[in-house]
């Protein structure tokens, strides 16, 4: 379980687990989500929340992790463009560590 800040002061935060973690990779949620300046805002966060809820009218009620990740993450009522960014950067340093285990994996076997 990680714990992301979601405002500025550092008085709110969002967990997230590896599931949430795994549930971003497998629908590529933050693929192309942020510009080429690099710059979250909440019109990026809002970017977000509409692909997510696309994904969910698309296919609604098949998939638990994501509605899960939607509840406790994205649509958090603490969730401000700074928790995205938090996010994000989460996201990267979880995918380097989550590579490095796979690729240990496949060594020992």
């Amino acid at each position: 379980m990680y714990k992301i800040q979601a405002n500025a002061s550092g008085t709110r935060s969002i967990e997230v687990t590896d599931n949430h973690l795994e549930t971003i990779q497998k629908y590529s949620l933050l693929s192309g989500l942020v510009d080429s300046n690099g710059i979250i805002d909440e019109n990026i966060l809002d970017k977000l929340k509409f692909n997510v809820r696309g994904l969910l009218e698309s296919e609604p009620g098949k998939d638990k992790d994501l509605l899960n990740l939607c509840l406790d993450v994205i649509y958090n009522q603490n969730m401000k463009a700074i928790g995205l960014k938090n996010l994000v950067l989460l996201y990267k340093e979880w995918g380097v560590s989550h590579k490095d285990a796979e690729e240990e994996n496949k060594e020992t076997i």
